[in-house]
């Protein structure tokens, strides 16, 4: 998988791999233009439609660094387990006899096949080659694939054929990375590419119809964009119906025809374009027998939701032991997944974006004419507010309840509320639909004085706009951050009910070696300038005085750009404060 997993990987391909995120979609995600030479947007709506309607996918890394499983030679070795053979520093004469070990004895395709569907997922991902260079497919091209093994069967044949017959999705995985062809590093890689290519021409003509060729390991220098953008038009020409992520190429927005933000969920999704959110269970994508750290299933239900609450798909890992089994853990959770979705499934394949920008209980979905709402947090007093919603309604029910008995249901002070049962009936998400006339039409939230005058402005609760700017959370992090384009800038709306002059503080945090970049806070006509100085690192935020503006009674907006880019990004802003001045 993606080697930043690893933390090998630098600052420049972090910020390919994840820096387009800006403001919460309101609509299906779905790129501003065809991702295709001569394709209409009609026409790419209708090859893309499967996969925006499916929401929920199974990502499956399997290979030889099964057998080792994480220990290579008594030892146990760090790290995620499919990248045991660069971790370990394996010379590919010891790797490649593992080949030799490779049995799957255990394996069923149907059964495979039959939990992903049980989990209410639509279509399944298997990497048919990973980085390590050995192909789970019957290939021509090679010796060193499944039919080397004594296990001597085509592992995607079975698959394809089953998810065929249970429809299912069937996709590929492929890296384009590889630590066994000879030919895959420097001045041969040419020859490599072309043996690629056929590969990949095996892959999508001995095996029915592909959904999705998902590819990884586009970070190796030798790979280049020109590279990616004539990949993609070859394999487009063998299914023209083909859907391709980002990783073909090394842009993050061309070539592909969605992104991959993998082991995160973007703060605010990735407007303007179709994502999917790839993760694991536990730590690792490959088995791993000593990881044991795995995500409960409450946690991976609230993960899928709060993907497709921001218009992303969601591609959940397992990873089979050498025999071909799938971890029980992993089984009792899909299972789990599966009931859950079984009825309540109406509020997440085929929908779109919440129309809210943040919810205090949980998360919104939508589809014409209803809301479905994810409550996480149960209201203790037995009223679900939805903040800013304008349009009229037209009743609420529990999604659960089958005879879809009425909630009550008001609108006052430009909130609805809704009347619900004293207790939750699902502890982990209980949806409430609501069923309102038109488009949602939520009122954008203003930022009002405290008692003392204070105002503060949050970094969570500002708008962004630009490609590469967005909000990050967790890990000591609160702030906007990934202000990598100079062009890119935040606003938010004030509310000033007592007017008065006001000081200004702007709380952020930029490393000594990325400081210097000069920016500007716009509010009321006023503008205050500074200069961004060191503070340690990305999360040692500081405060500092910008200056004193007046301000009048009214909603003016605030902004914060930059005048340039000093060097690697502008800052994380954490906050902007205006002080009433005593």
């Amino acid at each position: 998988m993606f080697q930043i997993l690893d933390s090998a990987r630098t600052i420049c391909t972090v910020l390919l791999a994840v820096i387009a995120f800006g403001v919460m979609a309101t609509t299906t995600a779905q790129n501003a233009e065809a991702a295709l030479p001569g394709e209409t947007k009609e026409e790419m709506d209708k090859r893309m439609q499967w996969w925006r309607d499916g929401k929920f996918g199974m990502f499956i890394h399997w290979g030889l660094y099964a057998i080792p499983a994480g220990e290579w030679k008594g030892k146990k070795i760090g790290g995620i387990g499919e990248w045991i053979m660069h971790k370990a520093h394996i010379p590919k004469e010891e790797y490649a006899p593992l080949q030799k070990q490779f049995n799957p004895v255990k394996f069923d395709a149907k059964e495979w096949v039959s939990l992903a569907k049980r989990a209410g997922m639509k279509y399944i991902v298997i990497t048919s080659k990973h980085h390590d260079g050995f192909c789970l497919f019957d290939s021509k091209l090679t010796d060193y694939d499944i039919m080397g093994t004594p296990y001597e069967k085509d592992i995607l044949k079975q698959l394809a054929d089953e998810c065929h017959k249970q429809g299912i999705e069937m996709c590929w995985y492929h890296s384009i990375m590889d630590w066994y062809h000879p030919d895959a590093k420097g001045k041969n890689f040419p020859k490599y590419a072309e043996h690629m290519k056929g590969q990949l021409k095996e892959l999508l003509t001995n095996y029915g119809k592909i959904g999705v060729l998902w590819f990884d390991g586009e970070w190796i220098g030798e790979w280049n964009e020109k590279q990616g953008i004539e990949l993609e038009k070859y394999i487009r020409g063998l299914q023209p119906d083909l859907i391709v992520n980002n990783r073909v190429g090394k842009r993050k927005r061309s070539p592909g025809d969605f992104g991959t933000p993998e082991q995160h969920i973007p703060a605010t999704g990735m407007p303007g374009w179709d994502w999917e959110t790839c993760m694991t269970m536990n730590n690792t994508w490959g088995f791993k027998k000593d990881d044991h750290h795995w995500k409960s299933t409450a946690d991976i239900t609230h993960k899928l939701v709060d993907i497709v609450s921001k218009g992303g798909n969601f591609l959940l890992n397992v990873g089979p032991t050498a025999e071909g089994v799938i971890p029980e853990p992993s089984v009792e959770r899909l299972e789990a997944i599966g009931k859950w979705l079984d009825v309540n499934g109406e509020s997440i394949y085929g929908t779109t974006a919440s129309p809210f920008k943040r919810l205090p209980w949980g998360r919104c979905t939508k589809k014409p004419g209803k809301l479905y709402l994810h409550v996480f947090n149960w209201p203790g007093d037995g009223t679900l507010v939805a903040p800013g919603l304008e349009n009229k309604t037209k009743g609420a029910y529990l999604l659960a309840d089958k005879n879809r008995k009425p909630l009550e249901v008001s609108a006052s002070d430009g909130k609805v509320e809704i009347k619900v049962p004293p207790k939750a009936p699902d502890p982990i998400d209980t949806v409430v639909v609501l069923e309102i006339e038109g488009e949602p039409q939520v009122a954008a939230p203003s930022t009002s004085q405290a008692k003392d005058g204070t105002v503060t402005l949050h970094a969570r609760d500002a708008v962004l706009h630009g490609q590469n700017i967005q909000y990050e959370q967790g890990g000591g992090k609160d702030n906007i951050g990934f202000w990598t384009d100079p062009k890119d800038y935040v606003t938010w709306e004030l509310r000033v009910d007592k007017p008065g002059a006001f000081d200004v503080e702007i709380t952020y945090a930029c490393p000594d070696a990325s400081a210097g970049s000069e920016y500007v806070v716009e509010v009321a006509g006023a503008k205050l300038e500074g200069k961004v100085e060191g503070t340690g690192d990305w999360t040692g935020f500081q405060t500092k005085k910008l200056g004193t503006v007046k301000l009048d009674q009214g909603r003016p907006n605030v902004s914060v750009k930059a005048k340039n880019l000093a060097k690697e990004g502008v800052m994380n802003v954490q906050s902007i404060v205006f002080r009433p001045v005593k």
